[in-house]
């Protein structure tokens, strides 16, 4: 690779408190460095299962460009950016994750009658020679900023794609992922289905959240003192994901009390109160992507009290019908209408209902009782209704099931005793040739699991 020329000074991504760099500066900062190697992290761990997914790709667009971007970074606040993570799609074709990938495009291009070939466009190392000042004035892509990149050479041997500059892309034609809805609907029904190690992945994904929800659990004395309990709780759980993966795969519902009838409580600002009780949903990602997303309800005393027992284990009975009907060839719908069967006549015998017909339950549940899972925690959305949600169950699908009873502090169709009180219920499967897999069932359900399973962690 022949360095190019070095680009002028007010290209760079530079910040106004910077200090000025002198030419004498600038010449010896260019000089007498020694080789460094690529860091052990820099590695592609689907590398021998990317070239059929894209040949999967190929295959649904003949003769057609296809351009298939990793995503641009965002500001955060004047010169910081927001954490970069490269789009879903990008990383299941390519095999690549890292936050260096911003900016980044693959491009397949048309190559013979029917196939492509895969161009990988990147920003490659900045040299050091040459009069380039990048590697160590640029704040967003300069290696002594933000890391070393590798450069085309290594990248082609990391990929098994051939790479070129990213400034030798320009504008082209074509069918761009970003834009193009069929596209990106093939891209996500090609995901629909994991094969077997991107199963692991995601049980790995999986287990480091069980510890993550163990690590909660310990925490609680702290949590509970603290006049930001929500906020202990959260950070104690993303430690967990930093630490054994690429962090969260999405943000953490830390929702304590009446905060757990808000479905995506992330605000996680409030104080706990051991009467009450606290919603977990959390997932740790892996650093290839892929993420759990599992919810358990927690009583912050330890044990549930009688109402609390009462609207928990109508979810509970509600999930595991969910769970009862999965299995290949059933409608991917049918899930949620057993368990939303269950919760609509629990809240009849209850009274709160004239009956279980129609859908009145819904000012309780709110929101469907699950989705697929994978690389995004609402995997493959861009998929056509008649290949997910109008669709039918397969093996090696991954999903959730998680009911859930969202009973709001002011609806005064509730008894006074209900108000306030917010349960769901998730837990990740894979469908299997004989039904579904629950993949983490490490963490109890049962009242008597989850009271026994906190005890033996408090007095740990």
């Amino acid at each position: 690779m022949t360095d190019r020329p070095a680009p002028p000074a007010a290209a760079l991504n530079t910040g106004s408190h910077d200090l000025p760099v002198s030419a004498e500066l600038s010449r010896f900062m260019t000089g007498d460095w020694a080789p460094s190697p690529l860091a052990a992290s820099d590695r592609v761990t689907a590398f021998d299962v990317t070239p059929a997914r894209r040949a999967r790709l190929s295959a649904r667009f003949p003769g057609e460009r296809l351009i298939i971007p990793a995503g641009e970074l965002k500001v955060r606040t004047n010169d910081c950016d927001h954490r970069f993570r490269p789009h879903s799609a990008y990383a299941w074709l390519t095999g690549l994750t890292g936050e260096d990938q911003a900016g980044h495009v693959l491009v397949l291009e048309p190559s013979g009658p029917h196939g492509h070939e895969a161009v990988l466009h990147l920003r490659p190392r900045s040299p050091r020679t040459g009069g380039s000042e990048e590697f160590f004035r640029d704040r967003r892509y300069g290696e002594f900023w933000v890391g070393r990149r590798p450069d085309l050479a290594e990248a082609e041997r990391l990929t098994g794609i051939r790479c070129a500059h990213l400034d030798d892309l320009g504008e082209v034609a074509g069918r761009n992922a970003a834009t193009d809805s069929a596209l990106a609907g093939v891209l996500s029904e090609l995901r629909l289905v994991k094969d077997a190690w991107e199963v692991a992945q995601l049980q790995l994904a999986v287990d480091h959240t069980t510890a993550g929800f163990e690590d909660v659990v310990r925490a609680l004395p702290r949590a509970l003192a603290h006049p930001r309990g929500e906020r202990w709780i959260e950070g104690v759980f993303g430690l967990r994901a930093r630490a054994e993966g690429n962090g969260t795969g999405y943000e953490t519902i830390a929702a304590s009390g009446a905060h757990a009838c808000v479905l995506h409580w992330i605000r996680n600002d409030g104080a706990l109160n051991r009467d009450e009780l606290l919603l977990l949903d959390a997932g740790v990602e892996t650093d290839t992507l892929y993420t759990a997303d599992v919810t358990r309800t927690l009583p912050l005393s330890g044990r549930f009290s009688p109402v609390q027992r009462q609207v928990y284990e109508l979810v509970l009975a509600a999930q595991e019908a969910g769970i009862a009907a999965l299995r290949p060839g059933a409608s991917f719908r049918d899930f949620h209408r057993a368990g939303m069967r269950v919760i609509a006549e629990g809240l009849a015998e209850w009274g709160v209902l004239k009956d279980a017909e129609g859908d009145l339950h819904r000012r309780y549940t709110l929101c469907s009782s699950g989705h697929m899972l994978g690389l995004d925690v609402h995997d493959c959305a861009k998929a056509r209704d008649e290949t997910y949600l109008d669709g039918v169950l397969e093996e090696g699908q991954v999903l959730t099931v998680e009911p859930g009873l969202y009973l709001q502090p002011d609806d005064l169709t509730l008894p006074a005793e209900l108000r306030g009180i917010g349960v769901r219920i998730e837990d990740d499967l894979v469908i299997t040739a004989e039904g579904a897999r629950l993949m983490s069932g490490a963490l109890p359900r049962t009242v008597a699991g989850v009271e026994e399973w906190m005890g033996t962690l408090l007095e740990g």
